[in-house]
């Protein structure tokens, strides 16, 4: 995949002020095949259980995908918004890091469709999957 910028430090830089920052949401990756990011599984991604909170998730796998198709955009004259998100939640942690793997599915001229998987990153077990549709707009 041909993404407008591979500069790691700039995306996460983007994300100052939002969400994805509250949540410490990290782009650690970015190869021709998939984005990768990680985000800790703590206080701020707790549900009352003690597990990571399933809204988490979805936030992580949505901020992964909006991050991948900004890139494919030219935000000068247009914009990811999403469309639809879902997760499946497979697995729970309690604590450490999770890892997001997002491939693209489809990279149309008006949506695109991302795959999302989120692993505990110390044992590679699956915790949740899910799929995230971005609608791409004109400014």
């Amino acid at each position: 995949m041909k993404w407008n910028t591979t500069d790691l430090e700039q995306i996460n830089a983007f994300n100052r002020n939002t969400l994805m920052e509250f949540l410490d949401i990290r782009c650690i990756e970015i190869s021709d095949e998939q984005i990768v990011a990680t985000m800790p599984v703590d206080h701020r991604t707790h549900q009352p259980m003690g597990l990571l909170h399933g809204g988490a998730s979805a936030a992580l796998i949505e901020s992964i995908g909006s991050i991948g198709s900004a890139l494919l955009c030219d935000l000068r004259k247009e914009y990811p918004v999403g469309l639809e998100v879902n997760a499946n939640h497979v697995g729970g942690m309690k604590s450490g890091i999770v890892k997001a793997i997002g491939k693209i599915v489809h990279a149309g001229k008006r949506t695109h469709v991302w795959q999302v998987d989120l692993v505990d990153n110390e044992t590679g077990k699956l915790i949740c999957t899910g799929r995230l549709t971005v609608m791409v707009v004109q400014k």
